[in-house]
């Protein structure tokens, strides 16, 4: 069986390309592997049939380069819900557009078994419970492309902390580039990943930052900015969070230290390095059970083909979603604590209540 899937949004996470990561040239003409649909193509058992958008020049030029016929190209998302039987459907809009698309697909006649959606899951953490229940309520899987899941490495290392490699982790600093929503989601959803744990309390920091002008040619008024703070989880693990750092000066990097080891991991440099403690002494040794250091040329660009595989095991039954919409709303509620902390000058308890489950922090 081959399963049909279709792709709302037809920007750059979904196949276009994106400014600093492909070259300008390339945009909207080249197949990228890094994408929703590069992710389709290296996959088999599920074909890309339809992609809609409300931009028809930016519709043509995706359906061109990814060899969409005209047919399955739809101006608008509910005209491609409304014709199309589909199994698969990515939701690749902006974040504060996450929950109308979908809501509108988990509730639609294309009734798709799963929605793949970009993140941030949502601008505010009342749309991603909405978006989860939902989903729950039509029996439809929501897979939230938290891509670092995705990758070998960052599961080995997964049981690697699970075996104990580390003991009881007491303290973690992890650091990435500005902004929040759009870059550094990617580290904190590592730390709720990693450590199987959500946050208790924070307190946060915002700069008021923000490089996407740059970086993706942005024109629309957004609240994302850099920032950080700290952020205590319910294992009673300590994290301080920094993601303040341009983006040409950045690097991303976790360090865990625990009661019988410690953990050094930087994606950037490509160097991961861990000691365990012996006598009282921390010795460096190989990662057990991890394969070398992670890197974005070859991991993360991999990362999408292995969602989509994981997308087919699932269809199949043959696995249980390990990027489930529950999960990504633990690393947006840190974000959004970090907003309403730096705003009201304290420390937020999390889960939050109504109503700053509806602050809403807006990105690309």
């Amino acid at each position: 069986m081959v399963y049909r899937a279709g792709i709302i949004g037809a920007g750059g996470i979904a196949g276009m390309g994106i400014l600093g990561m492909h070259d300008e040239a390339d945009i909207g003409r080249k197949k990228f592997r890094a994408s929703h649909a590069g992710g389709y193509n290296e996959t088999d058992g599920i074909e890309l049939v339809a992609v809609a958008d409300v931009d028809e020049e930016k519709l043509d030029r995706f359906g061109e380069a990814w060899d969409i016929p005209e047919r399955g190209r739809y101006v608008g998302h509910d005209a491609m819900l409304e014709n199309e039987e589909l199994d698969v459907v990515s939701v690749c809009t902006p974040s504060y557009l996450h929950r109308d698309h979908v809501v509108a697909a988990a509730e639609s006649d294309a009734d798709p078994e799963v929605i793949w959606c970009e993140k941030p899951i949502a601008a505010s953490v009342a749309e991603a419970e909405a978006m989860t229940e939902v989903c729950e309520e039509t029996d439809t899987e929501l897979v939230v492309n938290h891509s670092f899941r995705f990758t070998e490495k960052v599961q080995e290392l997964r049981s690697a902390i699970e075996e104990g490699i580390v003991g009881e982790t007491k303290s973690i600093a992890a650091t990435f580039r500005r902004e929040l929503m759009r870059n550094s989601t990617h580290v904190l959803d590592l730390l709720v990943y990693l450590l199987d744990a959500r946050a208790a309390t924070v307190s946060g920091y915002i700069n008021g930052e923000n490089d996407a002008v740059d970086a993706l040619g942005g024109t629309r008024e957004v609240t994302d900015s850099g920032g950080g703070g700290h952020v205590l989880l319910d294992d009673g693990t300590f994290a301080t969070v920094d993601c303040t750092v341009a983006r040409e000066i950045s690097s991303m990097s976790l360090q865990f230290v625990g009661t019988e080891g410690k953990l050094y991991i930087n994606n950037d440099d490509g160097e991961w390095r861990y000691w365990t403690l012996e006598d009282g002494t921390h010795v460096e040794r190989p990662i057990p059970g991890v394969s070398g250091a992670w890197s974005w040329d070859e991991d993360y660009r991999r990362a999408f083909p292995n969602a989509a595989s994981h997308i087919v095991d699932v269809l199949n039954g043959d696995a249980e979603n390990h990027s489930p919409g529950t999960d990504a709303t633990r690393s947006l509620e840190i974000i959004v604590g970090f907003y309403i902390s730096d705003y009201t000058e304290s420390h937020v308890d999390l889960p939050l209540d109504t109503p700053l489950k509806d602050v809403r922090i807006t990105s690309w």
